[in-house]
């Protein structure tokens, strides 16, 4: 299983605040699971790839919109801050 989650962001700054993140989640993962996060201009790209279980998979997805979500969220705190 494959999937590929593409996020676009108002600024180059904003999408690499995200990549930062959630790429330490890249390294944490089981065998037979990759999980690739990076820039491109202003989308923040996640490749998913998962040679196991189907739950494994959609849990991967989840944990990774929810961190993203974090991350946003402490974005905008961090502005409504400055």
């Amino acid at each position: 299983m494959e999937a590929e989650i593409i996020i676009s962001y108002d600024s180059v700054a904003s999408a690499e605040a995200v990549v930062n993140a959630v790429s330490p989640d890249n390294f944490k993962v089981p065998a037979g699971l990759s999980v690739k996060t990076s820039r491109d201009g202003k989308n923040v790209v996640t490749r998913i790839k998962c040679r196991g279980k189907f739950q494994t998979f959609i849990a991967t997805i989840d944990d990774l919109l929810f961190s993203i979500s974090l991350a946003e969220k402490t974005l905008k705190t961090a502005r409504k801050l400055e």
